[in-house]
């Protein structure tokens, strides 16, 4: 193999590797090798995108953006036959924004630490990668898949041992993987980080944002006219799609072929071990800063709980005031929006696989920022550096804060997904919907039979 990468010190990192090519709405056709020398040197280039606050803080970008995107890097502690268990990542960003090369998912502490070899792949996104029900970025998920099953073995890698995480809209992608027929060889367990399962879309609610997308840009109901579009024309009329709550215009979509059925379902009843959950107060990077919400008292409070729980909506704030003392108006909300967006969508997804008799393991992590004076919490993101064991990485610190517990959490969470990785049990007792188990990661670890029960059973 004649490919030069970089020197990470008891690691090589391989950046820009093209698995797939693609013309604009057609599925991606699989590149195989890489011809007698490669520079892998650089990254490639990311999906096109509006990047948001996030992705220009991590350095996304000074990347190049094109529809050319479809690169993976990989990170391994030798080229050699050493067989080690792979990690493939797929990365966040609501299906909209995002790329394999963000510094907190550098994989090199992952694979000097636990000897794997570490995956990060870009995927389609928006309308290009997920517009109706066309499953584009799906597509091209599997097919990077298929690249690791072809050729991670020459970067010292066991291509019959794979697990695929991911984070947010990752950790709902990888989840949706487990429901497209074409991957069910490609992988063999799956860890979900905060997945967005609220962003799985059915057939009719894509084909709803699929008019509304053409209407947008202009071209009626006909998406021939689509292929004659600028990228920049492609990307307005993109955010002026008015967006759900869910965050629903662009992703997946349970639709032939990619999903012949409901995704979820599909999802649950898959044998593959899974290990998801979620962060304790994922909404507030979302609602922290939000200036409309600064004055909100008691009326907003009463509404927004209304809205969710209707004349249950007094005892379901009594039960978020008792657990989350002195939280002010906004923070309660934030709460609230946390579990039902994130926490429970999660659980129910671990109740459902346990009925069907799949492995499954659950966890909270709650290891609070001390950034701005906590107001983050244990936030949406904050999660990633500790995964990655990256607390060093371009924008880490600025998100988590400084102390000493840091680094032993890091050292909790990147073990337990390198335990899950060769092992297929992260450490903890799996689900079940008896006990619950919850192992808690954070600054006091340990495992937690039904956390927080009185708000599992206001969401029913």
């Amino acid at each position: 193999m004649d490919i030069r990468g970089i020197d990470r010190g008891g690691s090589t990192e391989y950046r820009g590797l093209r698995f797939a090519t693609a013309e604009r709405f057609a599925a991606p056709v699989d590149v195989v090798g890489w011809g007698d020398r490669h520079d892998a040197t650089e990254f490639g280039a990311q999906a096109p995108q509006v990047g948001g606050v996030l992705e220009q803080l991590l350095g996304a970008s000074g990347l190049a953006m094109s529809e050319d995107c479809l690169f993976l890097n990989v990170v391994t502690p030798a080229s050699d036959a050493g067989a080690r268990p792979v990690l493939v990542f797929v990365h966040g960003g609501a299906y909209v924004t995002g790329t394999a090369s963000m510094p907190w998912y550098d994989g090199a502490s992952l694979a000097r630490g636990g000897d794997v070899v570490v995956v990060t792949i870009n995927y389609r996104l928006g309308a290009l990668g997920f517009l109706g029900d066309r499953n584009l970025g799906t597509l091209d998920q599997i097919s990077a898949l298929r690249w690791v099953q072809r050729h991670i073995a020459d970067f010292g890698g066991a291509p019959d041992n794979v697990t695929i995480f991911g984070e947010s809209a990752g950790g709902s992608a990888v989840v949706s993987l487990l429901a497209a027929p074409e991957a069910d060889d490609l992988f063999h367990r799956v860890w979900a980080m905060s997945p967005s399962l609220l962003q799985l879309r059915d057939a009719g609610t894509a084909a709803r944002f699929e008019q509304a997308f053409l209407e947008a840009v202009g071209a009626g109901g006909d998406s021939s006219d689509l292929a004659s579009l600028s990228v920049d024309e492609l990307l307005a009329a993109q955010q002026s799609v008015p967006v759900d709550a869910s965050m629903r215009a662009f992703s997946p979509a349970g639709a032939a072929p990619v999903f012949p059925t409901s995704i979820l379902d599909v999802a649950a009843r898959d044998p593959r071990p899974v290990v998801v959950g979620a962060n304790r107060d994922e909404m507030l990077l979302f609602t922290a800063f939000d200036p409309t919400r600064s004055g909100w008292g008691e009326a907003d409070v009463q509404r927004e709980f209304a809205a969710r729980f209707g004349s249950r909506s007094a005892e379901a704030i009594d039960v978020y005031r008792e657990l989350r003392p002195g939280t002010d108006a906004s923070a309660l909300v934030s709460a609230m929006q946390t579990d039902e967006t994130f926490r429970r969508p999660a659980q129910r997804l671990a109740e459902a696989r346990c009925q069907a008799g799949a492995s499954t393991w659950m966890y909270t992590f709650d290891q609070p920022s001390t950034s701005w004076g906590g107001v983050l919490g244990c936030c949406h993101g904050l999660d990633l550096p500790y995964a990655f064991d990256t607390l060093d990485a371009q924008g880490a610190e600025m998100f988590t804060g400084l102390g000493e517990d840091r680094q032993a959490v890091a050292d909790q969470f990147s073990s337990a997904l390198l335990e899950f990785a060769e092992h297929g049990d992260p450490g903890w007792p799996p689900f079940d919907v008896d006990r619950r188990a919850t192992q808690r990661i954070g600054p006091f670890p340990g495992v937690v039979d039904d956390p927080e029960p009185d708000i599992r059973t206001l969401w029913g």
